[in-house]
């Protein structure tokens, strides 16, 4: 039976584009990135006398700093639409058409899954976060649903 919070792998395919992003990941960078963002700002309203405006500022864009690399990590994401599959990983986007990718593995312990793509590399897809759980298993799923009626992946054993 499925759960009416995540569709079935067969109906994904009368409502694509489909993003997958983590949950717990993104809530825990963007609220560390807040609190340090805010932290560095009082931080820099209440410094000491002797430390000049350029000390005060340096303080401030750390914090921004690290809220940027912050949103990098929270930033990931899998998309699925007709054309084929995006990947936002921290550092890079990638797009593939859906014959270049073969199939989609996670085993269990895996952080993220893998995608095997025809060239014979592969790629992580850090959208999909193996510490979520049933969510992760439920994405992974519906992915290679799609990839077994969009793509060249061939059938599970």
């Amino acid at each position: 039976m499925t759960s009416s919070r995540f569709p079935s792998p067969r109906s994904l395919t009368r409502r694509l584009p489909v993003t997958w992003r983590p949950f717990r990941s993104r809530v825990i960078a963007y609220t560390l990135a807040s609190v340090i963002t805010l932290g560095m700002i009082t931080l820099a309203i209440v410094i000491a006398p002797p430390f000049g405006i350029a000390d005060r500022l340096g303080l401030v864009f750390f914090g921004m700093a690290i809220s940027a690399i912050l949103h990098m990590l929270a930033r990931s994401r899998v998309v699925a639409d007709e054309r084929g599959l995006t990947v936002v990983n921290p550092l890079r986007t990638h797009r593939y058409d859906w014959a270049e990718v073969l199939r989609v593995t996670m085993v269990q312990g895996d952080p993220w899954p893998t995608l095997d793509l025809a060239d014979g590399t592969s790629v992580g897809a850090m959208g999909i976060q193996g510490s979520e759980g049933e969510r992760a298993r439920r994405a992974i799923t519906e992915l290679q649903a799609l990839l077994r009626e969009r793509g060249e992946a061939p059938e599970p054993i």
